[in-house]
Protein backbone atom coordinates (compact mmCIF):
# COMPACT_ATOMS: atom_id res chain seq x y z
CA UNK A 1 0.00 0.00 0.00
CA UNK A 2 1.23 3.65 -0.83
CA UNK A 3 1.30 5.97 1.83
CA UNK A 4 0.71 9.75 1.70
CA UNK A 5 0.94 12.43 4.63
CA UNK A 6 -2.58 14.72 5.30
CA UNK A 7 -0.47 18.38 5.59
CA UNK A 8 2.20 19.30 7.26
CA UNK A 9 1.03 18.44 10.67
CA UNK A 10 -1.84 15.70 10.01
CA UNK A 11 -0.79 11.48 9.84
CA UNK A 12 0.48 9.48 7.53
CA UNK A 13 -1.93 7.43 5.91
CA UNK A 14 -3.09 4.61 3.40
CA UNK A 15 -3.30 6.52 -0.44
CA UNK A 16 -6.80 5.58 -0.69
CA UNK A 17 -8.83 5.37 2.40
CA UNK A 18 -12.28 4.05 3.15
CA UNK A 19 -15.55 5.78 3.45
CA UNK A 20 -18.40 3.60 5.56
CA UNK A 21 -20.91 5.88 5.02
CA UNK A 22 -22.93 3.68 2.62
CA UNK A 23 -22.69 0.60 4.74
CA UNK A 24 -25.49 1.94 6.85
CA UNK A 25 -27.35 5.08 5.29
CA UNK A 26 -28.11 6.92 2.07
CA UNK A 27 -27.73 4.41 -0.49
CA UNK A 28 -30.02 1.74 0.23
CA UNK A 29 -30.06 -0.83 1.61
CA UNK A 30 -26.52 -2.78 2.68
CA UNK A 31 -25.57 -5.97 3.85
CA UNK A 32 -24.37 -5.98 7.26
CA UNK A 33 -21.79 -9.12 6.70
CA UNK A 34 -20.40 -8.16 3.86
CA UNK A 35 -19.85 -4.83 5.02
CA UNK A 36 -18.35 -5.74 8.01
CA UNK A 37 -15.81 -8.46 5.66
CA UNK A 38 -15.02 -5.04 3.75
CA UNK A 39 -14.07 -3.65 5.88
CA UNK A 40 -11.90 -5.84 7.24
CA UNK A 41 -10.58 -6.60 3.01
CA UNK A 42 -9.84 -2.94 3.12
CA UNK A 43 -7.22 -3.45 6.48
CA UNK A 44 -5.94 -6.45 5.25
CA UNK A 45 -4.85 -4.44 2.26
CA UNK A 46 -3.52 -2.15 3.75
CA UNK A 47 -6.22 1.05 4.15
CA UNK A 48 -5.40 2.42 7.21
CA UNK A 49 -7.95 5.30 6.64
CA UNK A 50 -11.47 4.68 7.53
CA UNK A 51 -14.00 7.48 7.50
CA UNK A 52 -17.47 7.74 8.96
CA UNK A 53 -19.90 10.12 11.16
CA UNK A 54 -21.73 10.14 13.97
CA UNK A 55 -24.56 10.72 12.51
CA UNK A 56 -24.93 8.11 9.66
CA UNK A 57 -28.11 6.39 10.61
CA UNK A 58 -28.08 7.65 14.00
CA UNK A 59 -24.72 5.99 15.17
CA UNK A 60 -25.44 2.85 13.39
CA UNK A 61 -22.28 3.08 11.21
CA UNK A 62 -19.67 4.25 14.24
CA UNK A 63 -20.97 0.49 15.77
CA UNK A 64 -20.83 -1.14 12.57
CA UNK A 65 -17.14 0.21 12.23
CA UNK A 66 -16.28 -0.29 16.03
CA UNK A 67 -17.81 -4.19 15.46
CA UNK A 68 -15.72 -4.37 12.23
CA UNK A 69 -12.20 -2.87 14.74
CA UNK A 70 -12.92 -5.21 17.50
CA UNK A 71 -13.18 -8.66 14.89
CA UNK A 72 -10.31 -7.28 12.64
CA UNK A 73 -6.78 -8.65 12.80
CA UNK A 74 -5.23 -7.23 15.29
CA UNK A 75 -2.13 -6.23 14.11
CA UNK A 76 -4.48 -4.78 11.09
CA UNK A 77 -6.44 -2.95 13.98
CA UNK A 78 -3.57 -1.05 15.42
CA UNK A 79 -3.00 0.58 12.41
CA UNK A 80 -6.14 1.69 11.61
CA UNK A 81 -6.96 5.73 11.63
CA UNK A 82 -10.50 6.99 12.57
CA UNK A 83 -11.87 10.18 10.82
CA UNK A 84 -15.06 11.09 12.54
CA UNK A 85 -17.33 13.77 10.86
CA UNK A 86 -19.87 15.13 14.03
CA UNK A 87 -22.80 18.36 14.17
CA UNK A 88 -25.28 17.08 12.19
CA UNK A 89 -28.87 17.09 13.99
CA UNK A 90 -31.14 14.35 13.72
CA UNK A 91 -34.87 13.34 14.10
CA UNK A 92 -36.05 9.81 15.17
CA UNK A 93 -37.64 9.45 11.79
CA UNK A 94 -34.16 10.33 9.98
CA UNK A 95 -35.22 14.07 9.38
CA UNK A 96 -32.39 16.61 9.52
CA UNK A 97 -32.42 19.66 11.97
CA UNK A 98 -29.18 21.50 10.95
CA UNK A 99 -25.86 21.51 12.41
CA UNK A 100 -24.69 22.10 15.99
CA UNK A 101 -21.31 23.35 16.65
CA UNK A 102 -21.27 25.00 19.96
CA UNK A 103 -17.98 23.76 22.12
CA UNK A 104 -20.16 21.82 24.53
CA UNK A 105 -21.95 20.05 21.75
CA UNK A 106 -18.69 19.38 20.34
CA UNK A 107 -17.58 17.45 23.33
CA UNK A 108 -20.75 15.70 23.96
CA UNK A 109 -20.87 14.14 20.29
CA UNK A 110 -16.92 13.18 21.18
CA UNK A 111 -18.05 11.20 23.92
CA UNK A 112 -20.89 9.45 22.20
CA UNK A 113 -18.48 8.82 19.32
CA UNK A 114 -15.65 7.13 21.64
CA UNK A 115 -18.34 4.83 23.19
CA UNK A 116 -19.60 3.49 20.03
CA UNK A 117 -16.77 3.15 18.25
CA UNK A 118 -14.74 1.64 21.59
CA UNK A 119 -11.78 3.85 21.21
CA UNK A 120 -10.02 6.45 23.58
CA UNK A 121 -9.15 8.75 21.21
CA UNK A 122 -10.24 9.81 17.57
CA UNK A 123 -7.92 10.24 15.23
CA UNK A 124 -9.38 13.35 12.87
CA UNK A 125 -12.24 15.07 14.12
CA UNK A 126 -14.10 17.94 12.17
CA UNK A 127 -17.77 19.06 12.53
CA UNK A 128 -19.73 17.91 9.10
CA UNK A 129 -21.07 21.45 8.01
CA UNK A 130 -20.49 24.54 9.84
CA UNK A 131 -22.94 25.56 12.18
CA UNK A 132 -24.46 29.32 10.92
CA UNK A 133 -24.78 30.27 14.50
CA UNK A 134 -21.48 29.50 15.90
CA UNK A 135 -17.98 30.92 14.98
CA UNK A 136 -15.85 28.14 13.07
CA UNK A 137 -13.06 29.87 15.65
CA UNK A 138 -15.40 28.54 18.77
CA UNK A 139 -15.64 25.08 17.12
CA UNK A 140 -12.38 24.23 15.99
CA UNK A 141 -11.08 25.53 19.86
CA UNK A 142 -13.60 22.94 21.44
CA UNK A 143 -11.63 20.67 18.99
CA UNK A 144 -8.37 21.46 20.11
CA UNK A 145 -8.99 20.84 23.73
CA UNK A 146 -10.16 17.61 22.94
CA UNK A 147 -6.67 17.24 21.01
CA UNK A 148 -5.03 18.70 24.55
CA UNK A 149 -7.21 16.22 26.87
CA UNK A 150 -6.04 13.55 24.28
CA UNK A 151 -9.17 12.25 23.40
CA UNK A 152 -8.55 13.55 19.64
CA UNK A 153 -5.39 13.63 17.72
CA UNK A 154 -6.29 15.75 14.97
CA UNK A 155 -8.47 18.35 13.44
CA UNK A 156 -10.16 18.18 10.47
CA UNK A 157 -12.62 20.30 8.54
CA UNK A 158 -15.78 19.91 6.20
CA UNK A 159 -17.06 21.68 3.04
CA UNK A 160 -15.86 24.68 3.81
CA UNK A 161 -14.20 27.95 1.67
CA UNK A 162 -11.15 29.72 1.72
CA UNK A 163 -12.10 32.08 4.16
CA UNK A 164 -13.12 29.61 6.87
CA UNK A 165 -9.96 27.54 6.36
CA UNK A 166 -7.89 30.54 7.27
CA UNK A 167 -9.82 31.29 10.28
CA UNK A 168 -9.80 27.49 11.38
CA UNK A 169 -6.22 27.74 10.60
CA UNK A 170 -5.79 30.99 12.56
CA UNK A 171 -6.51 28.77 16.01
CA UNK A 172 -5.15 25.55 16.11
CA UNK A 173 -3.31 23.65 13.15
CA UNK A 174 -5.67 21.46 10.47
CA UNK A 175 -4.72 18.07 8.83
CA UNK A 176 -7.29 17.98 6.20
CA UNK A 177 -10.47 19.39 4.34
CA UNK A 178 -12.27 16.26 3.81
CA UNK A 179 -14.51 17.60 0.45
CA UNK A 180 -16.12 16.53 -2.34
CA UNK A 181 -13.75 16.18 -5.58
CA UNK A 182 -13.97 14.02 -8.64
CA UNK A 183 -13.76 14.65 -12.41
CA UNK A 184 -17.19 16.11 -12.09
CA UNK A 185 -16.84 18.30 -9.00
CA UNK A 186 -13.96 20.29 -9.36
CA UNK A 187 -14.85 23.50 -7.63
CA UNK A 188 -12.10 23.44 -5.61
CA UNK A 189 -9.77 23.85 -7.98
CA UNK A 190 -10.32 27.75 -7.90
CA UNK A 191 -9.54 28.83 -4.50
CA UNK A 192 -10.43 26.20 -2.07
CA UNK A 193 -7.78 23.69 -3.21
CA UNK A 194 -5.21 26.93 -3.46
CA UNK A 195 -5.64 27.92 -0.45
CA UNK A 196 -5.60 24.64 1.40
CA UNK A 197 -2.11 24.24 0.01
CA UNK A 198 -1.13 27.57 1.13
CA UNK A 199 -1.86 26.25 4.18
CA UNK A 200 -0.20 22.68 4.57
CA UNK A 201 -3.41 21.30 4.64
CA UNK A 202 -3.90 17.84 3.03
CA UNK A 203 -7.42 16.89 1.38
CA UNK A 204 -9.46 13.93 1.86
CA UNK A 205 -11.80 13.60 -1.16
CA UNK A 206 -15.03 11.89 -0.97
CA UNK A 207 -17.72 11.17 -4.13
CA UNK A 208 -14.40 10.61 -6.00
CA UNK A 209 -17.24 8.67 -8.34
CA UNK A 210 -19.70 10.91 -7.54
CA UNK A 211 -21.91 8.25 -5.53
CA UNK A 212 -21.42 5.78 -8.39
CA UNK A 213 -22.26 7.91 -11.26
CA UNK A 214 -18.92 7.69 -12.57
CA UNK A 215 -18.22 4.11 -11.63
CA UNK A 216 -19.08 2.84 -14.64
CA UNK A 217 -21.81 0.61 -13.37
CA UNK A 218 -24.85 2.93 -12.88
CA UNK A 219 -27.15 2.33 -15.74
CA UNK A 220 -29.52 5.00 -17.33
CA UNK A 221 -32.79 2.18 -16.08
CA UNK A 222 -31.36 1.29 -12.40
CA UNK A 223 -34.13 2.02 -10.15
CA UNK A 224 -33.42 3.60 -6.86
CA UNK A 225 -35.41 2.86 -3.46
CA UNK A 226 -36.96 5.78 -1.50
CA UNK A 227 -33.76 5.30 1.18
CA UNK A 228 -31.35 6.00 -1.47
CA UNK A 229 -30.18 9.34 -1.48
CA UNK A 230 -29.41 9.72 -5.15
CA UNK A 231 -33.48 9.41 -6.36
CA UNK A 232 -33.20 13.04 -5.17
CA UNK A 233 -30.19 14.19 -6.62
CA UNK A 234 -29.88 16.77 -9.53
CA UNK A 235 -27.11 14.44 -11.29
CA UNK A 236 -29.50 11.60 -11.19
CA UNK A 237 -32.34 13.05 -12.83
CA UNK A 238 -33.82 13.07 -16.12
CA UNK A 239 -31.67 14.79 -18.94
CA UNK A 240 -29.07 15.57 -16.08
CA UNK A 241 -28.16 11.94 -15.72
CA UNK A 242 -28.57 11.35 -19.82
CA UNK A 243 -25.40 13.69 -20.06
CA UNK A 244 -23.90 12.77 -17.29
CA UNK A 245 -23.67 9.25 -18.19
CA UNK A 246 -22.63 10.44 -22.08
CA UNK A 247 -19.56 11.68 -19.92
CA UNK A 248 -19.23 8.21 -18.26
CA UNK A 249 -19.15 6.73 -21.97
CA UNK A 250 -16.48 9.13 -23.10
CA UNK A 251 -14.37 8.61 -19.69
CA UNK A 252 -15.19 4.61 -20.50
CA UNK A 253 -13.25 4.68 -24.21
CA UNK A 254 -9.71 6.03 -22.57
CA UNK A 255 -10.04 3.58 -19.85
CA UNK A 256 -10.24 0.40 -22.58
CA UNK A 257 -7.55 1.77 -24.33
CA UNK A 258 -5.57 1.43 -20.79
CA UNK A 259 -6.75 -2.08 -19.84
CA UNK A 260 -8.79 -0.93 -16.47
CA UNK A 261 -11.97 -0.09 -15.74
CA UNK A 262 -14.00 3.56 -15.30
CA UNK A 263 -13.80 3.37 -11.65
CA UNK A 264 -10.27 2.58 -11.83
CA UNK A 265 -9.24 5.70 -14.22
CA UNK A 266 -11.63 7.86 -12.08
CA UNK A 267 -9.87 7.57 -8.94
CA UNK A 268 -6.46 7.57 -10.41
CA UNK A 269 -7.37 10.53 -11.51
CA UNK A 270 -7.95 12.19 -8.42
CA UNK A 271 -5.08 10.11 -7.08
CA UNK A 272 -2.94 12.28 -10.15
CA UNK A 273 -3.87 15.17 -8.84
CA UNK A 274 -1.13 15.95 -5.51
CA UNK A 275 0.26 13.80 -3.65
CA UNK A 276 -1.51 15.65 -0.65
CA UNK A 277 -4.51 14.45 -1.95
CA UNK A 278 -6.15 10.91 -0.55
CA UNK A 279 -9.71 9.56 -2.22
CA UNK A 280 -12.07 8.17 0.45
CA UNK A 281 -13.65 5.11 -1.56
CA UNK A 282 -17.22 4.41 -0.64
CA UNK A 283 -16.94 0.68 -1.18
CA UNK A 284 -19.76 -1.56 0.04
CA UNK A 285 -18.69 -4.94 -1.05
CA UNK A 286 -15.12 -6.82 -1.34
CA UNK A 287 -16.15 -6.24 -5.14
CA UNK A 288 -15.80 -3.24 -5.32
CA UNK A 289 -13.17 -2.54 -3.02
CA UNK A 290 -11.09 -4.56 -5.27
CA UNK A 291 -11.80 -2.59 -8.28
CA UNK A 292 -10.84 0.18 -6.37
CA UNK A 293 -7.36 -0.74 -5.14
CA UNK A 294 -6.91 -1.78 -8.77
CA UNK A 295 -6.50 1.83 -9.21
CA UNK A 296 -2.98 1.98 -7.38
CA UNK A 297 -1.75 0.63 -10.21
CA UNK A 298 -2.92 2.70 -13.08
CA UNK A 299 -0.23 5.12 -13.83
CA UNK A 300 -1.63 8.08 -16.04
CA UNK A 301 1.04 10.35 -17.65
CA UNK A 302 0.37 14.03 -19.04
CA UNK A 303 -0.96 12.58 -22.39
CA UNK A 304 -3.57 10.63 -20.61
CA UNK A 305 -4.72 13.43 -18.61
CA UNK A 306 -4.97 15.49 -21.52
CA UNK A 307 -7.40 12.82 -23.34
CA UNK A 308 -9.26 12.67 -19.86
CA UNK A 309 -9.94 16.33 -19.92
CA UNK A 310 -10.83 16.22 -23.58
CA UNK A 311 -13.43 13.46 -22.51
CA UNK A 312 -14.83 15.17 -19.29
CA UNK A 313 -13.72 19.12 -18.99
CA UNK A 314 -13.94 20.93 -16.14
CA UNK A 315 -17.85 22.16 -14.69
CA UNK A 316 -18.99 19.42 -17.87
CA UNK A 317 -21.59 17.76 -15.47
CA UNK A 318 -24.98 18.33 -15.17
CA UNK A 319 -26.68 19.06 -12.55
CA UNK A 320 -26.09 20.51 -8.69
CA UNK A 321 -23.98 17.87 -6.56
CA UNK A 322 -26.72 18.29 -3.80
CA UNK A 323 -30.12 19.00 -3.92
CA UNK A 324 -31.02 22.82 -3.10
CA UNK A 325 -31.70 22.51 0.52
CA UNK A 326 -28.31 20.57 1.32
CA UNK A 327 -26.62 23.10 -1.08
CA UNK A 328 -27.45 25.60 1.68
CA UNK A 329 -25.48 24.03 4.04
CA UNK A 330 -22.41 24.20 2.20
CA UNK A 331 -19.84 26.92 3.18
CA UNK A 332 -17.21 25.80 0.07
CA UNK A 333 -20.01 26.83 -2.14
CA UNK A 334 -20.73 30.25 -1.34
CA UNK A 335 -19.55 32.90 -3.50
Amino acid sequence: MLNRTLGTTGPQVSALGLGCMGMSALYGDADRTESIATIHAALDAGITLLDTGDFYAMGHNELLVGEALRTADPAAREKALLSVKFGALRGPGGEWFGYDGRPAAVKNFAAYSLQRLGTDHIDIYRIARIDPDVPIEETVGAIAELVEAGHVRHIGLSEVGAETIRRAAAVAPISDLQIEYSLISRGIEAEILPTARELGIGVTAYGVLSRGLISGHFTRDRQLGANDFRAMSPRFQGDNLDRNLDLVESLRKIAEQKGVSVAQIAIAWVLAQGEDIVPLVGARTRQRLSEALGALDVTLDADDLAAIERAVPSGSAAGDRYPAAQMAHLDSERG
